[in-house]
């Protein structure tokens, strides 16, 4: 459960950060995001999927990954969804320097272009914390998927929705080729389950 939903303690350490948008009493509304992408292998797919249902998302990207696939890039803009910088390597802020870290986010940047950033696996540094946040939006989440995990069953990654989702959850997937087994099969049967209970479906506002 820790890794799934975020104790209220590690949200804490990071106050500049987005964990959760909570609407007006009694609303249901979640935020479904994608971490990882652009690739061919399974961005494509993954908004066949959200027209299929109607539901537009928030793809943090691997600057890198959009320098290879800058088509798919603007497939996700043309088709509506918002779109974030998830850094141009895929590095860890606990493991990089604060200046080797925002470097790393601003040349993403300047591929991505958005006030949102997201940093891989959720991990950084306060130093770095407080410099981002002069710059961008921080956006965490208040529910993994775990789709990523080859220990967890697709049926898992599916419960751990049915489980955590809440009013305001900000929910994560990976369009990689990792999380290709588990997220295939939770992510339109995750979507079909949040629908029937009245959920509403909204990108992180880029505003």
């Amino acid at each position: 459960m820790f890794i799934e939903r975020p104790p209220l303690f590690y949200r804490l350490l990071f106050p500049e950060a987005v964990w959760r948008i909570k609407g007006r009493r009694k609303s249901k509304v979640v935020y479904l995001t994608f971490d990882d992408g652009p690739i061919p292998e399974e961005t494509p797919w993954v908004l066949d999927t959200l027209d299929r249902y109607g539901v537009k998302a928030t793809f943090f990207m691997v600057g890198d990954n959009v320098r290879r696939y800058p088509e798919i890039f603007e497939e996700i803009k043309r088709r509506g969804h918002a779109y974030g910088n998830h850094s141009m390597h895929h590095i860890q802020g606990i493991k990089s320097s604060r200046r080797r870290y925002l470097c790393d986010i601003t040349e993403a940047d300047k591929l991505i272009d958005s006030p949102l950033f997201r940093p891989p696996h959720g991990l950084l540094r306060f130093g770095q914390a407080k410099a981002i946040k002069d710059h961008y939006n921080i956006v965490m989440y208040d529910l993994v998927t775990r789709d990523y995990s080859r220990k967890l069953t697709p049926e898992k990654v599916l419960d751990n929705v049915k489980r955590f989702a809440r009013d305001g959850s900000i929910i994560v997937f990976h369009d990689s080729r990792k999380s290709s087994r588990n997220m295939r099969y939770a992510l339109p049967r995750a979507i079909e389950w949040l629908l029937e209970r009245g959920y509403e479906f909204r990108t992180i506002p880029m505003g």
